[in-house]
This record gives structure tokens, sequence and C-alpha cells, in this order.
């Protein structure tokens, strides 16, 4: 007990026993008692308890940024002078230069672009051969393409645009359907986050809460058909639709006379694998038949195992209907493609719009075919540093030639002077 409160005890219990005597001693000589008044009850001031700082929460750490997908390098560009460019100024330039003029429609959007489509646009119809050529030498600097593996060769192809023969409405001969695009398809773009992923896109579908893959080729050539409704024409020959996927547009020749013409639209989002080199694989032709007339001569052969094949090819393109008076089909650049100066290239190593020189030979021959060229398409099958398609234009001789090409090549970029390029910059980066 707290000394304080021990001695205010003590002094209750004292006044309570001098109290007791008094009240004896009144018993033997007062004449009554006298009432004593009780003491106060002793009333502690309240302590106030102790408060305690309350602890202080801790800062929320914002969540980590989801990691970037890795990029696969593919290749870059290294610079170059004229005098390495194979044949330069020596080959004829001046369709080449309408070509390039023909994407400035694109280009010019970017201001790195602007000098140079200025410049072109200002040459003089009747300009020389040597004009043009000194056009191209004060506006660009030349390029050497190189492969992820440092090498300076790759492979070039070729491509087309072919007719069919078709409806508008589906019939006992014309049975084969060209699609447009279907709602249902989701195209995931992701480069506002990861501006790498720009030439990249993902597609599939919604099922339930789920995104899922799209359909592939043989769902979506099953019966009942998925994408009942969605025909632009009927074809007669699933070969030749086959290929039109390939080669991304084509014209269809309808009875009444009229051309449907059709360009790339959409793909479904499945990877591209190649009918030629499974047919090399699976023994049912030899690497030097597999071109595209082999394959379509293996297919009027084996007309029980086209669709089955054709079906490993998960891949499916997606059309829609172009003017009839285009000057020639649409590239991804957005502008119509110059026969034998147009080339599909990988936009991770080239930049779609650029001039290209092109050192390679014809089809199935040794005589050099050494040409500037203009970078205006992609393709799925198109991967890599030096690799390029080559677009040989409309029509059955066109596809004679695009069928036969597979040859080796190098690759010049041309670029405007102060531009930078984006595989560069990947490069040095990546080491």
């Amino acid at each position: 007990m707290p000394p304080a409160i021990q001695l205010i005890t003590l002094r209750l219990r004292a006044a309570a026993g001098f109290g007791l005597a008094l009240v004896a001693a009144g018993c033997a000589t007062a004449p009554g008692p006298v009432a004593e008044k009780a003491p106060e009850a002793l009333i502690c001031p309240p302590v106030a308890k102790p408060v305690c700082p309350s602890v202080p929460a801790a800062p929320v750490a914002p969540p980590a940024p989801a990691p970037a997908p890795e990029i696969e390098y593919r290749g870059r560009l290294q610079p170059a002078s004229w005098v390495e460019v194979p044949d330069w100024g020596r080959e004829p330039l001046r369709d080449s230069l309408v070509a390039f003029v023909r994407g400035c429609a694109a280009l010019a959007k970017q201001p790195a672009w602007q000098p140079a489509c200025a410049a072109a646009a200002a040459l003089a119809p009747e300009a020389s051969e040597r004009d043009i050529a000194t056009y191209f030498e004060s506006q660009f600097d030349p390029y050497l393409v190189i492969n992820a593996d440092e090498t300076t060769s790759g492979m070039v192809t070729g491509y087309y645009e072919p007719l069919l023969r078709g409806s508008r409405t589906r019939t006992a001969r014309y049975r084969h359907p060209i699609y447009a695009v279907p709602q249902d398809l989701l195209v995931i773009d992701l480069s506002s986050v990861y501006p790498d992923l720009k030439h990249k896109r993902l597609r599939g579908r919604i099922e339930g809460n789920r995104v899922v893959p799209y359909l592939a080729r043989g769902d979506i050539d099953k019966d009942p058909a998925p994408l009942k409704g969605l025909e632009i024409a009927w074809v007669d020959d699933a070969v030749e639709l086959f290929f039109l996927h390939i080669q991304g547009s084509g014209q269809v020749q309808l009875d009444n006379g009229e051309r449907v013409r059709v360009g790339y639209a959409d793909q479904n989002g499945h990877p591209f694998r190649s009918l030629g080199r499974l047919l090399i694989q699976r023994g049912e032709l030899p690497p030097e038949r597999a071109s595209m007339q082999g394959i379509k001569d293996w297919a009027r052969r084996h007309p029980g195992k086209v669709q089955r094949f054709m079906n490993e090819n998960p891949s499916f393109v997606f059309f829609r209907e172009l003017p009839g008076d285009l000057p020639g089909p649409i590239g991804s650049l957005g502008v119509p493609l110059t026969a034998e100066r147009s080339i599909a290239v990988d936009p991770r190593v080239i930049p779609l719009g650029v001039p290209v020189y092109l050192a390679t030979t014809w089809p199935n021959s040794p005589q050099p075919l050494n040409r500037l060229m203009v970078a205006q398409d992609t393709g799925g099958a198109i991967n890599g540093g030096v690799r390029a398609d080559f677009f040989w234009g409309f029509g059955d001789a066109a596809g004679s030639q695009a069928g036969k090409m597979r040859q080796a090549g190098r690759m010049w970029v041309l670029l405007p002077k102060g531009y930078m390029p984006p595989a560069t910059v990947q490069s040095a980066s990546k080491g």
C-alpha cells in the first residue's frame, strides 16, 4: 500500500478509537450521547491512462509491373557505303522511284520521311536515270541487312495475285468460301504497354469468361460451317483457295464477266506451316518438286489426301473486297503493290516503306537479279532479317515465276539521312 494511503488509514483508525473512548465516558457522566459526523470518503483523482501512439501503416508498395515479353532478336542493320551495293547505278531505277512515291502516301505522315518524299515528288517526269540515282544517293544512306546469326545471306521467295473462278452464291461447282473477318475475332494489341510489340497482335475469341485461341483451319472448314454468312464469294478449287491464303490477295472471275478483287483483312492467329515442307517430310514430294506448281500437281493426283494435309497448316486468312480499279493489291503499308518492285519483309528488322536493294538471281537460274525494291508488304512466313517475298504481279505468268522462286539473296536498306533504324537500336541493347 502506498505510504500516503497507509497514513490516511492510520489516522482513520485513531479517530475511530478516540470516538469509542468518548462514548464509554459519556455513559458514566453525561446525560446523553453526542452524534459524531462520519468522515467523508476519500476520492482519489482519476489517473489518465497513457495513450500509445498508433503505429503508422506500412506503405503499400505499388504492384510490380509485369515483365515485358521477351522479343526474339531477328537481325540488324549495319551502316554500309554505296560502293558495296552491287551494280548500283547500272540497273534502271525509274519504276522503283514510282513504287517509292506511291508509298509516300503513307510515309509522308512521319516527319523523318517528309524531306525524301518531297524531293521525290519534285523530280521532273523526264529526269534521267543518273538524276534518279543522284536523288537516292543524296537522300538516303545504305545499310546492310544482317541476320540474327550474323550472316548476310537469306532466302528470297515470290508471290503474286492469282485469278480464281467463282460465284457470289454457292452452287454445286462453286462450294469453297472466301470468308470476311468474323465479328467474334478478338485482336489484342499490346504495343501500348510493350512498344517493342508494335508488330505483334494476339488473336482469339471469348469463351465464357476466358480468351481462347481462334478456330484453326480444320475447325473453320468443318460442315456445318461455323462462319456461315460471312462468304464474300465461292470458288471452285480448294487448292487454289489455299494458295490464295498464302498469296494474301487475288481476283475472282465471276460467270457474268465481273471481277471481284479481294485482299488480306486479318488472320486467325495460328502460326503458318508450310505445306511444301510437310509434303517433303512425309515423303509425298521430293524437295526439287515442292514448288507451288509441284504441290498443285500432287493435289490433283491425291484428292483424298488434300484436305487432311491442308488442315495441318492451322493458319487461316480472312479477306475484304477491294475496288476493282486499283493498280495492284493493297499491301501491309496500305498502298497498292507494284509488280516486280514491291517486296514483303519482316518489319521487326526492316521498316515498312523503305527502299531495299535486293541482290539475288532469277527463279531457277544463276542469272543475277539486282534491283531496287520497296518494302511495302509483310507475310506470315516472312521472318528474319535477310528474308524477302518478291511480288511478281497478276496472272499466270507472274504465278509461274513466283512459284519457282526460292533463291539466295542479300539486301541493303536505304534509310533517310539521320534516321535511326530500330534494328540497330535493338542490336545495341542486345549486346
